[in-house]
Order: C-alpha cells, then sequence, then structure tokens
C-alpha cells in the first residue's frame, strides 16, 4: 500500500475512531448525568447558512432552519474528526501512526480547543470560549473534557489500528 493510501485509511480510522469515543462519553454522561449532549442540528444549521454568507448569529437557535441541519451536523461532526486524525498524522507522521503514544494525541486535542471556543462558539452566538452561555465556566470544562476524551479516542483508535 502507498504510502498516501495508508495516511488516507489511518486518518479516517482514527478520526472517526475518536468521534465515536468522544460520541459514547456523551451518551454516558446524559445516561448518568444528565447532561444534555451537543445539538447537532444547530451545528448543521450553522454551517447551512455558510451558502447565503452568514457565519456569525447572534443566536442560531433563532435562525431559519435548514433542510436536513441535523444529518448536515452530525456529517460535519464526522468529518472534523477526521480531519483531526488526518492533522496528527501530518504532524506526527505515520511512524507515529504504526507505534502511537498519548502525548500527541493529547496535544493535538487540546490546541484544538481553538475551534470551539474562537470559530463554533461565536459563530452560533455563544460568545468567544462560551462567554455568552448561561454557565460559562461549565461550558469551557465540558469542551475541554470533552476534548480531552477526543484525545485518548484518537491514541486508542491508532492502538487499534496499529495492532493490525
Amino acid at each position: 500500500m502507498s504510502e498516501l493510501a495508508e495516511f488516507a485509511l489511518r486518518a479516517v480510522a482514527i478520526g472517526v475512531g475518536a468521534t465515536v469515543v468522544m460520541d459514547l462519553w456523551a451518551v454516558l454522561l446524559q445516561r448518568l448525568f444528565r447532561v444534555q449532549p451537543s445539538n447537532w442540528a444547530m451545528v448543521g444549521r450553522w454551517v447551512g447558512h455558510f451558502s447565503n454568507g452568514k457565519f456569525v448569529h447572534d443566536k442560531i437557535a433563532d435562525a431559519p432552519p435548514i433542510h436536513r441541519e441535523l444529518a448536515l451536523g452530525w456529517m460535519v461532526h464526522y468529518l472534523t474528526g477526521i480531519g483531526y486524525g488526518a492533522l496528527l498524522l501530518g504532524i506526527w507522521g505515520l511512524e507515529w501512526a504504526r507505534h502511537p503514544t498519548l502525548p500527541p494525541a493529547l496535544i493535538l486535542s487540546l490546541i484544538a480547543l481553538v475551534a470551539p471556543f474562537f470559530v463554533l462558539q461565536p459563530g452560533m452566538g455563544l460568545g468567544v470560549a462560551g462567554a455568552r452561555t448561561p454557565n460559562p465556566n461549565a461550558t469551557r470544562m465540558r469542551s475541554v473534557l470533552n476534548h480531552t476524551v477526543f484525545g485518548l479516542g484518537l491514541y486508542v483508535s491508532a492502538l487499534l489500528c496499529a495492532q493490525r
């Protein structure tokens, strides 16, 4: 297999695997602590409005719905995970994927907090780092925990792929 094909397959497997781990974490939090999971329909609505040139909303829930916004939101969620899988391999290389270690996965997942804090949340009207949410510190902590779990998922997924 060519290195490009290996890179692509590992990026998809690692990214999807890590996203599944993060989604299972959300289910666990919901069942044990009644923490509401992310509303991927609102992410789909946000992204859906890009075609209209609208990137920042006062409150995404008040924006007009987008056809199939829930499906779009889930697609964006998993494509983002794959993108982070590719970024991880792009920075640390295929050799890391063949012999994964935890620090690179955690480092990337925590650096990736830039995306929700400074792009997604402000764009959806939640403010920088969730400043306009009812409990900004809880919102921030949840983002940090979710990204940490995602980082663990990157590592575990890479380990599973490395054993094949």
